[in-house]
């Protein structure tokens, strides 16, 4: 039996860690979100989520420099089609660190997250999962106006 779907108050349908995760895994494009400087930074990162955290690789003396001191950040995946008017959405919030420990570098280098930039260091920043929430947004129903009026 399927469990009851919970929907929020602006009629998006909230999903739950489980589902949260699995579409974490199935994209390869997120934000981060970090405080540089008392000002918050929203910065476009490839990462790898290894089923247990969010795996960047980055240079020495980027953005990302804020993030690697235990700091709380915000990471975001989404999938949207503008044409159906569809998507969805995983919020993740958790302490960043730089991976420094050799033995966990060795297993992070075996299957290493991606890296678009042509150039830097290959310094490892992890994410952990404290809070995970998400929202979908499925296809209007045909029955109902632009206005949300049937």
């Amino acid at each position: 039996m399927l469990g009851r779907v919970e929907i929020d108050r602006n009629g998006l349908e909230v999903l739950d860690r489980v589902e949260c995760l699995r579409l974490l895994a199935s994209a390869r494009l997120g934000r981060v979100g970090v405080t540089s400087r008392a000002l918050p930074q929203v910065l476009p990162v490839n990462f790898r989520f290894d089923g247990h955290r969010i795996l960047i690789r980055t240079g020495r003396g980027t953005k990302l420099d804020a993030a690697i001191l235990n700091a709380v950040v915000a990471f975001e995946v989404d999938e949207i089609d503008a044409e159906s008017e569809t998507g969805w959405s995983v919020l993740v919030t958790g302490v960043a660190h730089e991976v420094t420990d050799l033995s966990e570098l060795a297993e992070v280098q075996a299957a290493p997250p991606p890296r678009w930039a042509p150039d830097g260091d290959s310094r490892v920043i992890a994410l952990s999962l404290d809070l995970v929430s998400g929202r979908r947004i499925a296809a209007a129903d045909p029955s109902r106006n632009g206005d949300g009026e049937p």
